[in-house]
């Protein structure tokens, strides 16, 4: 069915106009696929167009080319668009060109206010008599609901002392409310006993954020200790009643959900408890090839979030893009881009033995940081590809906002087939995937260079240079690369004591104080390591750098090599996952052996909570008042911080703490001298122990991987208990709940009819905001906490809520009437009319200060219409669909800037909003504008784009400005109030 709109909103259509391949712009490009099981799958096959420029494209412009040949209507995509993609090295950073993805990626903030705007959609049209169930995302929508947790209950830190302050604590009683019911059976008021006063069990490790309490006691592999009674306390009650909290909390927006998964056709929730939205995408979603519409194609996806470019890692276009652009394609429209530049980014040359994931990843990033590419997209090629596993790809395509590129893009080869053969494909999907993608040239060969397409610049980076680092000894920030490690501890030594040197006397560097240590003697020296912790929190969460340290210890130990028993050893996993992964691949018993226990989850060396040094140790260190180092593969670390005798503090990679503390000393280089003498009295040196990048990447994926995704699966099968049993409407239409403060009907379809008013001039409007330079998305909707004097915050408490159950504006987006309110209600919004910082403006008919919301509220009941003056770079920063949204509800119908930002200009005019520039050299201050004036503006019937139109004050002046509307589509939504307007309009006709 098609509407004569153009729009397609009935999932059965194939194409936006057509009934049959032959009739579609391109049909003549389709071919068949032919499976070993005899089905036949279509596909477009852009080679049949016989130019010579395709094999030459960028493979990531070639997915972009695919899906505009696949989706060709005339309208959303038209033939010359196919065309300017093809031409890209002629066309590229000029043309205006659109992308259509296969899928859109929500998380459940981003998510709510789209699907409450589809649920809107639904009600308006059933009212004018068209059937609700007729609305639906056009394009295949995943929401993952992972943002609503919060941290109520944690298990703390590890501490020397449960009270370091000593006396009683203030708060460590239980907090009223604590004493229902835990899910799992046991009260949790049962109490310990002591002076201390009622410590119930779990209170004391689930400790309810800024409760006052100190930390838990962790003793090695026992259950966590409450801090005063050393009492057992179970560990799985913390997240259990996280989860029981924000099932309370977040209810209605998760009835809300479960009510879009069930009325909704191409909608898929994935409920709370399941995994992160980009673990999720990464591990489930991925299909690599996707089918639809009787058609196999690649798969790409948007995303309302900036690391969805994780993706790319994969072979998988798809990138971050704002609330207002989801919704636009969720309903059929594809995102508009100016055609990229493609960096090429070669790597070349073989990596370093004692080089990490970590170490590439960061190298790579600073090459692009350094090379400028905001705004490109980068593609990586070349013979050291080969040498990247999937989990480094996709390390690095996250890195993405970090050296501002749009995307890195690793096209599908042969290590990506072999990472999906441990996730969720059969071996028929995988035959299937490989044949398609090698028939439409999209499978990747790096060693052969008659592959390498062109590319707008290339950046070389050779591998061969990338050499491991340790930072200190005193400040993170001063690195070293391992090999001059020897070299720069005897620098340290000699230097004034400042932020590297401690200045011992020449004549005292060599001093060696002997000790006794439970019965054995040793010695101790500068340099010598008393404290090696290996922890997997922060920078070290890259699965390979962990399991390069469980292979190191693997071979040391199996080699009879061992770590001295008065060294301080310890293991922190970040999370329990590191552990589950260590053990699977069978290396945690020998990181055990060395001495590197688990001896909790959280924070704890990096931190000082290191339990104390041996005494001895500490005797021998200050009788020869010698530079001790602690090893630690955490984040931060300054002097005296593990250990107030130990000077000398450096940060490694995981595998480095191993070495260095098999080693016993800092002052050792590893490639000329050995770590130790085996049990046959071989002399053992670092590289004969580091396993070999093969030998990593195999364990990686057959041990890491796989039970990762085993694990996933099989939490996507059973689903959350919480969610399982929840109760949802089963309705076509949702049942708004006139009390909730978090879901509401949004006013977008109020007064909607089959008639189109047209574009209409805007006259006597006032300026609601005169506003300057750089004014953000988070000026004009803020997205954190509720201002207790905030316009927001008297509806809530007219609703009967305390401030501590505001929650935050981004929790609320699902309610226009706190969306609204809160829309520049910045306290650092710099208002010209009012002359001072703060969310406030100045009603001009009446001279009166207010909140901006209670001012636009005044003029919406005189009908007086509004504008808002700007400067430069109006709507900057991170994408937010409410700053358009908010706008429109408080009846602003154009913004006058000297320039915007892109994305946020596509969001007004989405809105309906006209985003109206200011002649170049000319500004509100070079016209000599007030802000006090009434405004006309004639905008004309049939409006083109970028056309010059007039705007007349009532002072008399008159001024020229350019409607920023790019193309007909522009123009079109902004005749129909918007986009979601126009959708629904093309419904009634």
């Amino acid at each position: 069915m098609v509407r004569a709109s153009g729009i397609v909103l009935i999932s059965e259509v194939i194409m936006a106009f057509t009934s049959s391949d032959q009739e579609h712009l391109f049909g003549h490009l389709i071919e068949t696929l032919q499976s070993k099981n005899n089905e036949a799958r279509k596909y477009f096959n852009p080679l049949r167009l016989e130019d010579p420029k395709y094999e030459r494209l960028p493979f990531s412009i070639r997915v972009l080319l695919e899906a505009a040949i696949r989706k060709c209507d005339g309208f959303y995509v038209k033939q010359e668009d196919v065309q300017n993609i093809l031409n890209w090295e002629e066309r590229q950073n000029e043309a205006e060109v659109p992308f259509s993805p296969a899928r859109v990626l929500l998380q459940d903030f981003t998510g709510i206010p789209a699907m409450v705007d589809l649920a809107a959609m639904r009600d308006a049209v059933a009212k004018n008599g068209v059937d609700p169930t007729l609305i639906n995302p056009k394009c295949p929508t995943d929401l993952i609901v992972d943002h609503s947790l919060q941290i109520d209950f944690s298990k703390c830190a590890i501490q020397n002392a449960p009270n370091p302050g000593g006396g009683d604590v203030q708060g460590a009683g239980p907090r009223s409310g604590s004493a229902r019911p835990s899910p799992r059976g046991p009260q949790l008021g049962t109490q310990c006993g002591s002076r201390h006063g009622s410590c119930a069990k779990g209170s004391c490790s689930d400790t309810p954020s800024g409760s006052g309490r100190p930390p838990a006691v962790q003793i090695e592999n026992t259950p966590l200790l409450c801090p005063f009674h050393l009492q057992p306390v179970s560990e799985q009650d913390t997240a259990l009643r996280n989860q029981e909290i924000e099932l309370i909390r977040n209810k209605e927006r998760l009835q809300f959900f479960k009510w879009c998964s069930k009325a909704f056709k191409n909608v898929s929730v994935v409920p709370p408890d399941i995994g992160s939205v980009h673990q999720v995408n990464l591990e489930y979603l991925s299909q690599v090839v996707q089918e639809g519409e009787g058609f196999i194609y690649p798969d790409s996806v948007v995303g309302t979030d900036s690391h969805t470019t994780m993706i790319n890692g994969l072979g998988i276009l798809g990138w971050g893009v704002g609330g207002i652009e989801t919704e636009a394609v969720m309903l059929g429209q594809p995102v508009s881009l100016t055609l990229p530049q493609v960096v090429g980014c070669k790597l070349v040359g073989s990596i370093s033995t004692l080089a990490t994931s970590i170490d590439i990843v960061l190298c790579i990033t600073k090459h692009l940081r350094q090379a400028g590419i905001g705004g490109k997209f980068v593609e990586f090629f070349g013979p050291g590809m080969s040498q990247l596993s999937a989990a480094d790809r996709t390390t690095i395509a996250n890195m993405c906002p970090e050296y501002n590129a749009t995307i890195s893009f690793f096209p599908v080869d042969d290590t990506t087939l072999k990472h999906f053969k441990q996730t969720n494909f059969t071996e028929e999907r995988l035959e299937l995937l490989e044949a398609y993608l090698k028939a439409v040239k999209l499978f990747r060969s790096y060693d052969d260079q008659a592959e390498d397409p062109q590319y707008s610049e290339v950046i070389e980076v050779n591998l061969s240079s990338i050499v491991p680092y340790v930072s200190g000894p005193k400040r993170p920030q001063d690195r070293v690369p391992v090999t001059c490690m020897k070299e720069d501890f005897l620098n340290c030594l000699n230097e004034k004591v400042g932020f590297k040197g401690f200045h011992i006397p020449s004549e005292k560097q060599d001093t060696v104080v002997p000790f006794l240590h439970e019965g054995t003697k040793y010695t101790l020296s500068h340099g010598s390591v008393v404290i090696a912790a290996v922890i997997s929190c922060t920078n070290n969460c890259n699965p390979s750098v962990m399991l390069t340290a469980g292979l190191l210890a693997k071979k040391a130990v199996e080699a009879g090599l061992s770590v001295k028993p008065y060294i301080r050893t310890s293991l922190a996993p970040g999370s329990g996952m590191v552990t589950h992964y260590l053990n699977a691949s069978g290396v945690l018993p020998y990181l055990s052996k060395l001495g590197f226990e688990v001896i909790g989850y959280g924070c704890a060396t990096c931190v000082g909570n290191t339990a104390p040094l041996p005494q001895s140790v500490v005797d021998a260190i200050k009788q020869g008042d010698l530079v001790a180092c602690g090893v630690l593969s955490g984040s931060r670390h300054f002097e005296g911080r593990l250990c107030d005798c130990v000077r000398a503090n450096y940060l490694a990679s995981p595998p480095l703490v191993v070495a260095y503390a098999i080693a016993g000393t800092i002052g050792i280089d590893f490639e000329k001298e050995p770590l130790g003498v085996g049990a046959d009295g071989t002399e053992l040196f670092l590289k004969d122990l580091w396993p070999s990048k093969e030998e990593l990447h195999h364990v990686e994926e057959n041990n890491v991987v796989a039970s990762i995704f085993r694990e996933l699966r099989s939490r996507m099968q059973k689903g959350s208990t919480f969610w399982n049993s929840m109760d949802a409407p089963d309705a076509v239409l949702f049942p708004w709940d006139p009390k909730s403060t978090y879901i509401r009907c949004p006013p977008f379809f109020n007064r909607l009819s089959k008639e189109v008013s047209g574009l209409g001039s805007i006259e006597n409007a006032h300026a609601l905001l005169f506003l300057g330079d750089k004014v953000t998305t988070d000026h004009i909707s803020p997205a954190g906490s509720i201002a207790r004097v905030s316009a927001a915050a008297k509806y809530l408490q007219s609703k009967r809520l305390t401030p501590r159950e505001f929650n935050s504006y981004g929790a609320r987006r699902g309610n226009d009437a706190v969306m609204t309110r809160g829309t520049f209600a910045s306290i650092k919004l710099q208002n010209r009319l009012v002359g001072k910082t703060g969310p406030k403006t100045l009603h001009i008919p009446s001279g009166q200060m207010m909140d901006v919301f209670e001012a636009a509220e005044r003029y919406q009941r005189d009908g007086v219409p509004l504008i808002i003056l700007a400067g430069k770079e109006y709507g900057s920063g991170s994408s937010r669909d409410w700053a358009a949204k908010g706008p429109y509800l408080l009846g602003v119908r154009a913004v006058i800037a000297e320039s915007f930002a892109k994305m946020h200009k596509n969001h007004l005019v989405s809105m309906g909003i006209a985003p109206l520039q200011f002649l170049p050299g000319q500004s509100a201050d070079s016209l000599q504008l007030s802000g006090k004036e009434r405004f006309s503006i004639s905008m004309l019937e049939q409006v083109n784009t970028r056309q010059e139109i007039t705007v007349l004050t009532s002072t008399g002046k008159s001024f020229s400005v350019v409607a920023l509307f790019e193309n007909k589509m522009d123009v079109t939504f902004y005749k129909h109030g918007g986009i979601l307007k126009y959708v629904a309009h093309s419904m009634l006709q």
